[in-house]
């Protein structure tokens, strides 16, 4: 993708996987982000979500065994939009975040940049 939609966008990233969240950081940065995070466990995501200085969030749907559903209702709830990350395949979230997108564990660069682009309409 070469559009540059990411280019000075801040994005929130909520993963509780040292080597993933590096992955994911060195990725973002490539795409001209600015990372926010990473945050590691649900009081922190939860802190982070209800702040401000970010433009979008990537979430981990299992932080050390818990679910981040509660993250993504208080940034659904403020119009932020985000992105699923999953090695899980299906979400499991009572169908409350129905729809929204999932990147699957392992993903390759396009996909996240992609998914993480479309959060950006024109």
């Amino acid at each position: 993708m070469s559009d540059n939609k990411l280019s000075g966008r801040r994005i929130l990233v909520v993963e509780d996987e040292m080597l993933v969240s590096m992955l994911v950081t060195d990725l973002l940065e490539d795409f001209g982000c600015t990372v926010v995070g990473p945050v590691a466990r649900l009081p922190a995501a939860l802190e982070a979500a209800a702040g401000d200085g970010f433009d979008a969030a990537l979430l981990d749907v299992n932080l050390a065994g818990v679910r981040v559903f509660p993250v993504a209702d208080v940034l659904a709830e403020r119009g932020i939009p985000f992105v699923f990350v999953s090695g899980y395949g299906e979400l499991d979230s009572d169908g409350q975040h129905e729809g929204r997108p999932v990147v699957q564990k392992p993903f390759s660069p396009d996909a996240l940049e992609v998914a993480l682009a479309n959060c950006f309409p024109d």
